[in-house]
């Protein structure tokens, strides 16, 4: 009998506690007194759809303290939706308090994106700075400058959904100090001068098409860097040297093969010579032979040959001599 008193309050009590998980009686009056009005079988229909009651319950009295005008149908389609409902929440409530017009269904889109809804409003309301890298850039006269910056951005919440990041305004920005400082004549300008950079930059409209309006953006700090132009042309110097020797080796050689080809073209000219030469003696008997030569036509001209070589050696003494002067 008392087995089965024991299981009989066993079985109550596991009924009992079975009722308030599917029927949470307690969160529905704390729903009442706080002025939010949902229905006892909402929250059962909840637990049926997986819907934690209690994170929406505890949304709507936040967003209803708060003066916001919220359905429970919203909040539950956007936590199936795979939503942070605490964190819309947040994100309106901390909007309407900034006189930043926020509605539930473009807080909700924004949170699907996979952005941070409550903090973009932050940064909406906070300007947020961002140090931009080194960028190099070089100025007309070649002197290369280090340049880096710092922006202030703010949220623009009707491009938060589809707008570029801060990569994209860091990309843009570095983009825009690598043109002012290559469109000026010379680096002292930039250095005396560094808010041009800045109103240069900050006219291009660099925030189109991002998820953040560029408020101001300043020139941190400014080093100066090698003298690229001055590398350049000693880079282009030894390379005309270079091709110049070239050249020059090209006409050496070029001349040594004229050379070669004269010397070879003597060559044979004297060959040619000596050849007829060595024919004369046996054209000269021929010549006797056939009696067209007579013996004092062949001493005439021996004595011609003997004459001219005489007169080629006196010529060649007078040369030799006025050398040796």
């Amino acid at each position: 009998m008392e087995a089965n008193l024991l299981i009989l309050i066993a079985a109550i009590a596991i009924g009992f506690s079975v009722f308030l998980y599917f029927v949470p009686v307690n969160l529905w009056v704390t729903a009442v007194f706080s002025g939010v009005r949902v229905g006892l079988f909402d929250l059962v229909f909840m637990r049926i759809r997986k819907v934690p009651p209690r994170l929406i319950v505890d949304s709507m009295i936040t967003s209803t303290k708060a003066g916001l005008n919220i359905s429970l149908a919203e909040l539950e389609t956007h936590y199936l939706a795979g939503g942070h409902v605490p964190s819309v929440i947040k994100a309106l409530i901390s909007a309407d308090k900034a006189n930043i017009p926020l509605s539930f269904k473009q807080a909700a889109a924004i949170d699907l994106a996979g952005r941070d809804v409550f903090e973009a409003v932050q940064i909406s309301v906070n300007p947020q700075v961002i140090n931009t890298p080194a960028v190099t850039a070089v100025a007309q006269d070649g002197i290369q400058l280090v340049a880096k910056a710092r922006v202030t951005v703010r949220a623009n919440i009707a491009q938060l959904v589809g707008g570029a990041n801060e990569e994209t305004i860091l990309a843009r920005v570095g983009e825009g100090i690598v043109t002012a400082i290559g469109s000026s004549m010379s680096h002292k300008e930039v250095l005396e001068n560094p808010d041009k950079i800045s109103k240069l930059v900050l006219s291009r409209g660099l925030d189109a098409g991002t998820a953040f309006e560029i408020l101001s953006i300043d020139i941190a700090d400014i080093d100066v860097g090698e003298n690229i132009g001055a590398k350049l042309q000693i880079d282009q110097a030894a390379a005309d040297l270079k091709v110049a020797e070239a050249k020059a080796e090209e006409r050496r050689a070029m001349a040594v093969a004229v050379e070669q080809e004269m010397k070879a073209k003597s060559q044979a000219a004297r060959a040619k010579v000596i050849e007829a030469e060595a024919e004369i003696p046996m054209a000269i008997a021929e010549a006797f032979r056939a009696g067209n030569l007579g013996l004092m036509d062949y001493y005439k001209l021996q004595n011609l040959q003997a004459d001219t070589q005489m007169r080629e050696s006196i010529a060649g003494a007078k040369e030799n001599k006025k050398i040796d002067k």
